[in-house]
């Protein structure tokens, strides 16, 4: 199910019954009570950093294009390029980053952990939406099946940008967050907030241009656990090349910030 992302405040009731458990806590001898808070922990500089702000890459793994690199620091941001002729497999493209490392270090998403990853990021016009899957992000487990959830432009009656959450049976819920045109050819600023968990997990998402909210939801339907390894987010593009349309093309993505709430 697909909820709105704000939540309904607290009645007078319930703030009362919260602050006198609190009180009770305290005299209790429990001690000073701490709220959890989101930290910062992982701040890529594509200047200081470079690819090593990943944990690894998939840059042309057929070697179809042999002698190109597709993923590298431009400026203040990092490019992912997709040509027609690339290759990963016989019916698709891959040039994808995978997993964050911070100062050395990969950052892994645990079980039942509870993290926000923003970014921004720039599609050109000639990131077509397709018929069959470009996504442009994926949240996946290392060699445990499919994306549990991918930010994805769709063609249908228009051009449609989509995030597809997996739930627990394996297939695919569609959330359309609304036209795709219009959020092509400047920056955008993109936020997943999720619980990492079987049960309590949820995935919630913000598209902003500038000030202004252009999408925002929340799912609690979501399959965020597959009781092995752990999760790592990937960028770039990875679609299929059975879809008319596609042109050489590429995704700009700068300002990565993940946070994990402690």
């Amino acid at each position: 199910m697909t909820e709105n992302i704000n939540r309904a405040p607290m009645n007078r009731r319930s703030a009362l019954a919260l602050g006198a458990g609190a009180l009770g806590a305290l005299t209790m001898g429990t001690g000073t009570a701490s709220a959890a808070a989101w930290q910062l922990r992982w701040s890529p500089d594509p200047a200081r950093d470079g690819l090593n702000a990943f944990e690894g890459l998939e840059d042309d793994r057929a070697n179809s294009h042999s002698g190109v690199k597709h993923i590298y620091v431009e400026g203040d941001h990092w490019r992912f390029d997709m040509h027609t002729r690339d290759r990963d497999g016989s019916d698709r493209q891959r040039n994808e980053c995978k997993g964050m490392r911070q100062n050395g270090s990969i950052l892994k998403i645990n079980k039942d952990t509870t993290w926000r990853l923003s970014y921004q990021a720039f599609w050109p016009s000639s990131l077509t939406a397709t018929t069959r899957f470009t996504h442009i992000m994926q949240m996946k487990v290392q060699d445990v099946g499919g994306p549990l959830w991918t930010l994805t432009p769709r063609q249908k009656s228009k051009p449609t940008l989509t995030v597809l959450t997996l739930k627990d049976d394996d297939s695919n819920t569609e959330h359309i967050l609304g036209d795709y045109a219009p959020l092509q050819n400047k920056w955008i600023d993109i936020e997943f907030e999720f619980k990492a968990s079987n049960s309590g997990g949820y995935l919630a998402w913000s598209i902003k241009e500038g000030s202004t909210v252009r999408a925002s939801g929340r799912t609690t339907n979501v399959d965020l656990w597959r009781d092995k390894n752990y999760l790592r987010p990937k960028w770039g593009i990875y679609r299929s090349i059975e879809s008319s349309g596609l042109q050489n093309t590429y995704q700009l993505i700068r300002n990565y910030r993940a946070y994990q709430l402690v």
